[in-house]
């Protein structure tokens, strides 16, 4: 484990001593450096000699006491298992994140979002950073903790973790498909910087604080995908006539197709095809169908029905890579 100390001694003629520093690199889920900051390590030698007249004795070396300062280092994971699903304007849409510290103080972390990012398809706006205040890993409007920086930053033992919420609005402008990515940086209050960097005297417990192998700063990121659905939709109509023809005559029957197609990865909600009888003509009974499938004119169990406005057809919600085709007729007067 990274561990650094600083050493007070008395001094001593008869022996010297040296420590060597070893650096690990850290991944999330972090784990903590080691021996708790503050901690004072105690150490006494011994020496046994042989007497002159015969016998032996021992001597002891005077104490070494040695103060383990604190290592700043912190990590932040995403949480969130993949991208997150959003739509066109959708707000307050939640990526998850982990943050834990790492290094073996408790310490201070700075939270800041930034949505503004290269390589991604749009820029989604973070509208809040929230502390899950209930530890339940789920966000909770109105019982987490909405994050002020330099207000309530967290407060973290070692090995200790938050989970952090953060909030953004997707513009109205996106389309199927286009992911936007946000990444939450923590950053240790105490100082941050180069690996080695020693703030002196400012570490847990009184000795120095010195800056990680993370350089005190963590750094994860969430990404949000895109699944929108659009419809296009297309009326044709044919003709019979009464002769057998395409005459379009008194008594002639128009047939009449509604043909809507689904496109995008999202579901079109509450879709419903409509037509109204047009004048100079009278709707045929019973000549409503769905993709093929005869519907009842009566507004009763099934999605179709026929009224004073015309014809109407309840699809509910349809995915995309979906078509819907609803026919009915009327004759010509």
């Amino acid at each position: 484990m990274e561990v650094f100390v600083r050493r007070f001694l008395e001094p001593v003629s008869w022996c010297s001593l040296s420590m060597a520093f070893a650096a690990v690199g850290y991944a999330a889920p972090a784990v903590a450096a080691g021996t708790p900051a503050g901690t004072t390590i105690t150490n006494t030698a011994k020496a046994t000699f042989d007497l002159p007249g015969g016998g032996s004795a021992d001597i002891n070396s005077n104490p070494v006491n040695i103060l383990v300062d604190e290592l700043l280092d912190v990590s932040v994971a995403s949480l969130n298992g993949g991208t997150v699903t959003v739509t066109p304007s959708a707000s307050n849409q939640v990526l998850m994140f982990q943050v834990t510290n790492a290094g073996n103080g408790s310490e201070r972390f700075r939270l800041i979002a930034r949505d503004t990012l290269a390589g991604d398809d749009f820029d989604p706006t973070t509208t809040s950073i929230v502390l899950d205040s209930n530890g339940n890993s789920i966000y909770d409007p109105g019982t987490d903790t909405v994050y002020t920086a330099g207000s309530n930053d967290p407060v973290l033992a070692q090995d200790a973790s938050v989970t952090v919420f953060v909030l953004s609005s997707i513009p109205a402008t996106v389309t199927d498909g286009q992911q936007g990515r946000v990444e939450l940086q923590a950053i240790a209050v105490t100082g941050s910087g180069t690996a080695g960097t020693i703030f002196a005297d400012q570490g847990q417990g009184g000795g120095d604080a010195v800056v990680g192998a993370t350089t005190a700063q963590g750094l994860g990121s969430g990404l949000y995908a895109v699944s929108a659905a659009s419809v296009s939709f297309v009326k044709s109509a044919s003709v019979l006539d009464p002769f057998g023809g395409t005459s379009q005559v008194p008594g002639a029957v128009i047939t009449y197709s509604l043909t809507a197609t689904v496109n995008g990865s999202g579901n079109l909600k509450n879709l419903v095809i409509s037509d109204s009888v047009p004048t100079g003509t009278v709707y045929e009974p019973n000549s409503l169908t769905l993709s093929g499938a005869a519907l009842t004119d009566a507004a009763d169990g099934d999605s179709g029905e026929i009224g004073a406005s015309g014809i109407a057809v309840r699809l509910g919600d349809v995915a995309g890579g979906n078509v819907r085709t609803v026919t009915f007729k009327v004759k010509v007067n």
